[in-house]
């Protein structure tokens, strides 16, 4: 069933862009509270100084400090050159994903096309950055630690890698679009009262979904920059 979509309404943009033009809002709103925050640090000593009270400051402040914790966690410190791309996954996934509790509203990633493609941004991002620190020797690690196997675990390898994009790209999309349709559903049946249950919920899986694809990026990051081959 094709539902309305408050997209629609911009001129050109039918059922098949309106992922396009979500994706493009949503960035565009979190490149304009991006700003905001910046311009909310100040300068000199309030630009490190914590907030103090409920602000937009303090709430990047605590999703940047939760993604920089995440990747001491995953990578160690040597991994906060990777906080800026971390970060910018997370909050547009999150971003992208709440969206889709807005009334009339769909998120981008509900969308197949929109999550293999940021699939195939984390699959480039990791390879990148592997060349990167090993140069032709990261292809190494596709051999395996025995040189007599390394035809077979050249082909495992392979299969492991490009099925990456494909299963970031489902596991988001499957359960966005699961989680929503429950939402809608729910709110067709009881339109008062009870969804709020289920927005709580739905806030609840938003976050945990682009908190699943990022942590599965910073793995393969690791994985990639690793010297433990």
């Amino acid at each position: 069933m094709i539902h309305f979509n408050w997209t629609q309404l911009i001129p050109e943009v039918g059922h098949d862009y309106i992922h396009v033009a979500t994706a493009a809002g949503a960035g565009t709103v979190l490149v304009g509270l991006s700003v905001l925050g910046k311009m909310a640090l100040g300068g000199g000593e309030t630009a490190v100084l914590p907030a103090d009270r409920f602000s937009l400051k303090g709430f990047f402040e605590v999703l940047t400090e939760f993604i920089v914790g995440l990747t001491d966690m995953v990578i160690g410190e040597e991994g906060r050159k990777f906080v800026p791309l971390f970060g910018a996954l997370f909050f547009f996934l999150l971003f992208n994903n709440i969206v889709g509790l807005i009334p009339g509203m769909t998120p981008a990633t509900d969308n197949l096309n929109t999550t293999l493609g940021l699939g195939l941004f984390a699959f480039l991002a990791y390879n990148y950055y592997g060349f990167k620190e090993h140069g032709i020797g990261y292809l190494k690690q596709f051999l395996g630690p025995l040189l007599p196997l390394a035809p077979l675990m050249l082909i495992i390898e392979l299969i492991s890698h490009f099925v990456r994009p494909a299963s970031l790209g489902l596991r988001l999309q499957g359960n966005m679009m699961g989680d929503h349709t429950v939402l809608g559903i729910f709110l067709d049946l009881v339109p008062y009262g009870l969804p709020v249950i289920f927005y709580c919920l739905g806030l609840f899986v938003c976050f945990m979904q682009a908190f699943v694809f990022t942590l599965l990026t910073m793995i393969y990051v690791s994985l990639a920059i690793s010297h433990d081959h």
